[in-house]
């Protein structure tokens, strides 16, 4: 989903009430983009966006790692990631005071790097991101439903392509809401939902951990050396996708941030949101959308490699590389002091990071192709 700070929207509300930079509000800022509520709306709606599939992916990426050098991953990444959004927010703020409010993370790359940043890079790396999160979900939620269906049925014959269809029709009526700000109801019981899994899990494996019935713990590194290296970069591109759902200036995960793209170019922000003229747009479109996710997840259920991918081509470059390239260049700190070299040392390193953990993800899709077929019921 997307959404933005609530008085990004109204500012820019009252911009086009007074006439200046109407343009700016182009149908899927206004349609898509709008938020009413208040900040803690915005807290159901960065702690759902955060609890998202991606973190069910961790026991993989520890598996990969193992628990030390997994659990320092997780550290510096959480650190980085704070960092990063403390620069975005200086980013933001320094632009507003400049009357420049940046209501999407490519608006940002426009204003600070250029015209072709925001069109060729930012923005299809981030609707691929939102895209892959769409098609995990689905997956993740197919997923679900099976072991849901196999503890009642154990016997059951159903595919899993069917259960992951399944879920994509609940999705299709969950693209229809038309803004981020009327899902936060549905947000708010999400965040009690993720609340409540996260205590049954802890407390499931406490006590797992601890019984007598226990299975043998084995924390061991499988594999030859070749096959654990590219494993550790892949653990980093699934780490990378746990914290990259929250970023600033919009929220992007469940489905809006490609509704955005979509509204912005088949709607008129001219007239009424749920006119004919638009209603039936957004209708085929969001439907198209979630069917063509769908259909890419039955295809292809590696949920784990999937978040690798995610994680290498989306998540690295717009949380641990552009912030400090975008706070660089707006603020331009002396090159002889700390934060400048402190910055470029960051984005140095994830971006070779990120090319390392794109290689790796997409060998690990090649290996599985070749054991899995399409449609295969894991």
């Amino acid at each position: 989903m997307g959404s933005i700070p609530p008085d990004n929207v109204n500012a820019a509300a009252r911009q086009m009430e007074d006439g200046s930079t109407p343009k700016e509000l182009d149908a899927g800022a206004l349609f898509v983009l709008k938020s009413r509520g208040s900040w803690l709306h915005c807290g159901y709606h960065l702690t759902t966006s955060i609890v998202a599939p991606a973190l069910l992916s961790l026991p993989f990426a520890l598996s990969l790692m193992g628990w030390s050098a997994g659990v320092l991953c997780l550290i510096v990444a959480a650190g980085v990631t704070f960092y990063s959004y403390n620069l975005l927010s200086l980013v933001l703020e320094h632009h507003a005071q400049l009357g420049q409010r940046q209501l999407r993370f490519r608006d940002m790359a426009r204003d600070i790097l250029g015209q072709g940043w925001g069109r060729f890079f930012v923005g299809p790396i981030q609707f691929g991101l939102c895209y892959g999160a769409v098609i995990a979900c689905i997956l993740l939620g197919g997923q679900s439903l099976k072991a849901i269906y196999l503890l009642s049925s154990p016997k059951g014959t159903m595919q899993l392509y069917q259960f992951v269809s399944i879920f994509g029709v609940l999705m299709l009526v969950l693209a229809q809401i038309p803004s981020f700000h009327s899902l936060r109801h549905i947000n708010l019981v999400s965040l009690v939902l993720c609340l409540a899994y996260s205590a049954c899990a802890t407390s499931g494996s406490i006590y797992i951990g601890y019984s007598k019935n226990a299975p043998t713990k084995d924390y061991s590194i499988n594999g030859s050396a070749q096959n654990r290296v590219f494993g550790s970069f892949n653990a980093i591109s699934i780490i990378a996708t746990t914290f990259g759902n929250g970023i600033v200036p919009e929220i992007q995960a469940y489905l809006q941030p490609t509704n955005e793209v979509l509204e912005r170019k088949f709607a008129d922000a001219k007239i009424d949101q749920f006119a004919i003229r638009n209603v039936v747009p957004r209708l085929i479109f969001r439907s198209l959308s979630v069917v063509i996710a769908t259909t890419i997840a039955a295809m292809f259920p590696f949920f784990g490699d999937i978040n690798a991918v995610i994680g290498a081509f989306g998540c690295i470059p717009l949380d641990f590389v552009l912030p400090m390239v975008f706070y660089n260049v707006t603020f331009k700190p002396s090159k002889h002091g700390l934060l400048f070299w402190a910055n470029t040392l960051i984005a140095t390193i994830f971006s070779a990071l990120g090319v390392l953990g794109a290689i790796s993800s997409i060998r690990q899709i090649g290996l599985d192709a070749k054991t899995y077929h399409l449609f295969a019921n894991l």
